[in-house]
């Protein structure tokens, strides 16, 4: 059966099939089932092309969620009532909205492949609108609260990856895969280059997800001196691990100088909040925290953009709208200066 939005599509469909059918080239999805095409899927296509935490992501939601459901079902009979009730399921048996959309998308990557294969004439998963999700709501540091914070860290053995997550606007993974072979303390540079992620246990530094997260940064110079105490400090530990030294050449270690593990590293942020009396946050705040004290300070959103590695300027601008009425009447009010100026 073939789909289209008008019958024009639907007959430019059919002289393809047909020309297909003609060359022996038209693929016969009989007996294939929806999960036998997604093991197919996940080890031809997907393996060979992406990471391996994002391979996981992947197999988990076949695994656990698509395959159990709907994995029974002929490819080509998987129409959008399918999805649909599946979407509304998973969220009935308590999964977030976020989580069903990541379900979908799964879904829906693997059926555009069936499509771009011939397999099915239209992508079911494409015709469903995934669940509302709600914005996260950021919850960065005013100015004052910076400085208390700053202050509360001020000491602790990790005050210098606080200081960098802060000022830098690097995300968790970013700042705790910094290799010092990362950063020219001289000439004050730091280089995004890697990040720290864990699997099954297992610590791995990998590249970031995209080209702008590579990126360099210029540091303050209280940062530069931040991390020259912090190196001073990691090298007077190092005997006392004698022979249990882990070299990874990181720059936030644990003392043996293993890799940080991220939700201990949020743990001990949480109570350094409560020490500073300051409201809990998530540590991607810490981030957002840089991002809105920049722009708020009148630097240019493009700027902004190339410091948190954001691929575009309007995921930029979208994820700190907050900001911008604030811009706006600062904006005013220079123009107006310059008008009375004249």
């Amino acid at each position: 059966m073939l789909y289209g939005a008008t019958r024009d599509d639907v007959r430019r469909k059919l002289s393809v099939a047909l020309g297909a059918a003609e060359a022996g080239t038209l693929a016969d999805p009989r007996g294939t089932t929806l999960g036998g095409f997604l093991d197919q899927w996940l080890e031809e296509v997907v393996k060979p092309s992406v990471r391996a935490w994002t391979y996981r992501g992947y197999e988990v939601h076949l695994r656990l969620h698509i395959k159990p459901a709907l994995g029974h079902m002929p490819i080509e009979r998987v129409g959008p009532q399918h999805v649909q009730a599946f979407l509304n399921r998973k969220l009935q048996e308590g999964l977030s909205p976020k989580s069903v959309r990541y379900i979908r998308s799964t879904l829906r990557s693997a059926l555009n492949q069936a499509l771009r294969w011939g397999v099915v004439s239209r992508n079911a998963a494409a015709l469903v609108d995934g669940p509302r999700v709600e914005r996260f709501e950021i919850r960065p540091f005013t100015n004052d609260e910076a400085r208390l914070f700053l202050q509360a860290v001020r000491g602790d053995r990790l005050e210098a990856l606080y200081s960098v997550a802060l000022t830098m606007g690097l995300r968790q993974g970013e700042a705790l895969g910094l290799r010092w072979q990362d950063i020219d303390l001289d000439l004050g540079y730091l280089r995004v280059a890697k990040q720290l992620q864990r699997m099954d246990g297992q610590f791995a530094l990998v590249e970031p997800k995209t080209s702008r997260s590579r990126r360099a940064l210029v540091m303050p110079a209280a940062i530069a001196s931040s991390l020259r105490a912090h190196r001073t400090t990691q090298l007077a530990e190092r005997p006392n691990a004698v022979d249990k030294w882990a070299e990874w050449d990181l720059v936030f270690t644990r003392p043996d100088g293993g890799p940080l593990d991220g939700t201990v590293v949020t743990h001990q942020f949480h109570r350094l909040l409560d020490r500073a009396q300051l409201p809990q946050r998530r540590f991607h705040d810490l981030r957002h925290s840089c991002a809105t004290l920049m722009l708020a300070q009148g630097v240019p959103a493009r700027v902004v953009m190339d410091v948190l590695g954001h691929s575009q300027i309007a995921l930029t601008m979208n994820t700190y709208t907050h900001v911008l009425p604030e811009l706006k009447q600062d904006a005013a009010r220079r123009m107006n200066d310059l008008l009375l100026d004249r």
